[in-house]
């Protein structure tokens, strides 16, 4: 019988991904959406943000990263970032992560005696929003790695997809068939990062 930690183990950055995956997107989108509900988050301020861009979408994505790394990127380097930026569109599709500052302020003006406290819950809840949607992706043998862009293309997605101007993008998660496993995984020794008093 699984146990969830069983999956936390299939969880890894998947980076040679293809572009089919088991699920239809009606399925994907109620994964997504599902995630998106019982992610937890400071006084249940729900401040998480997703777009799913599928097909051309996807694809147009990561044409705007490609361009964008184009003009900064040092031109001896520049094979090498678009091999990895091509490995990204492989996929089946990617998923935005973004969080809403106007609710995060909303709480700091509500909340004033933990105002300076609010930007770092907000880090968490994406983090483990993202990490729930990643973790359930990988329960559906989907590959997937997460990717910071931003906030060079924040600009351009937001004017591609008619992003809210509130939305602050956090990652890019591409996602797809797992066409090769992660490599082994080294861990430091639990002694190092784990006490226990009793």
């Amino acid at each position: 019988m699984l146990q969830i930690t069983d999956f936390y183990q299939k969880r890894r950055s998947i980076y040679a991904l293809g572009s089919s995956i088991s699920l239809s997107d009606n399925q994907l989108e109620k994964l997504i959406g599902e995630c998106i509900k019982q992610a937890p988050s400071a006084f249940n301020s729900q401040s998480g943000r997703v777009a799913l861009l599928l097909g051309n979408e996807h694809q147009k994505l990561w044409q705007i990263v490609l361009d964008t790394l184009s003009q900064i990127t040092p031109p001896e380097r520049f094979n090498t970032t678009k091999i990895k930026i091509s490995s990204f569109s492989a996929g089946y599709g990617t998923i935005l992560f973004f969080e809403d500052d106007d609710v995060i302020q909303k709480l700091q003006t509500d909340f004033p005696l933990y105002k300076d406290a609010f930007p770092s819950f907000s880090c968490q809840s994406s983090g483990m929003l993202q990490y729930m949607v990643w973790t359930a992706l990988a329960a559906k043998n989907i590959g997937a790695s997460l990717q910071h862009y931003n906030p060079l293309i924040d600009n351009e997605v937001k004017e591609t997809w008619q992003i809210p101007s509130s939305w602050r993008l956090i990652s890019q998660m591409p996602f797809g068939k797992i066409e090769a496993i992660a490599d082994e995984k080294d861990f430091e020794p639990l002694t190092n990062r784990f006490k226990i008093f009793t």
